[in-house]
């Protein structure tokens, strides 16, 4: 044995690959050898495509960006785990050390009916876009800045706020969850600048917007099983749902016109 061969991986690979959103996809076997246990799992993904693209073969797309566990653009289903089997973990954080020698890995795309496949790995989620868009935001003077401490928010309210801030928007939590539920996107959205004053004036208009954008895109309904949380890279708490339907409830009430709306065929 080579001195450092510990260190290496050969592994088989069952990737899923599709021409386009309205095209079969199907699995596709590769081989991926000699792969340092010191790579993050994209790392070995480019190392697969450069042996492809020697062989004259088409690389397998993917998504990536930052790889830095911040942006959320790598998103892929690892043996049926959104990002893999690490908890609190994106896909571009994932070490090779975490599979052994020989293992068998199953590699798919985020699927749901608002998530069509662009090609091999590649997802829209536009629809997150669409649904941070329509009210995901505050409107605010671009004047000159306040004071740093104009508008104090108590240490509660500001790490609740935070902790749903963190959501990076990837969409591992609609890939987990059996109905393809946005619940856990959305209630993070509402929830961090539901616990800031400067959310406050648009509150229930935001609730309402996002809800309905929610519902349009077609995702499913949350029936609190979890799985959304268990696969949150950030480990946001499924609270932040509790808290979008506190807040979307309060503002029906407060616009019964608005909900007869939404309830029209």
């Amino acid at each position: 044995m080579e001195h450092g061969s510990k260190n290496k991986l050969n592994l088989k690979l069952k990737v899923w690959r599709q021409n386009g959103p309205k095209e079969p996809g199907h699995f596709m076997d590769y081989e991926a050898k000699d792969i340092s246990t010191d790579m993050s799992f994209l790392e070995m993904l480019d190392v697969m495509n450069n042996d492809l693209i020697r062989q004259g073969k088409t690389p397998v797309e993917f998504d990536h960006d930052c790889r830095e566990g911040i942006c959320g653009a790598c998103s892929l289903v690892i043996n049926g785990n959104p990002h893999g089997p690490q908890l609190g973990t994106t896909t571009c954080q994932l070490h090779m050390r975490h599979f052994k020698n020989g293992d068998v890995i199953y590699i798919e795309p985020f699927v749901a009916h608002s998530f069509s496949v662009v090609r091999d790995l590649v997802v829209d989620r536009s629809a997150f876009d669409r649904i941070q868009q329509a009210g995901g935001f505050i409107s605010a003077n671009t004047g000159n800045a306040q004071d740093a401490n104009a508008l104090p928010v108590n240490k509660t309210d500001s790490d609740a706020a935070f902790d749903a801030a963190t959501c990076i928007g990837c969409g591992a939590c609609v890939a987990a969850c059996k109905n393809a539920s946005a619940s856990l996107f959305v209630g993070a959205k509402i929830a961090h600048l539901a616990r800031l004053p400067q959310g406050q004036p648009e509150r229930d208009r935001r609730a309402l917007a996002m809800v309905a954008q929610m519902d349009a895109e077609g995702f499913g309904s949350c029936t609190n099983t979890s799985a959304c949380s268990a696969a949150c890279p950030k480990e946001i708490s499924v609270d932040v749902i509790a808290q979008m339907n506190r807040d979307y409830l309060c503002a029906v009430a407060k616009e019964p016109k608005h909900k007869a709306l939404t309830e029209s065929p």
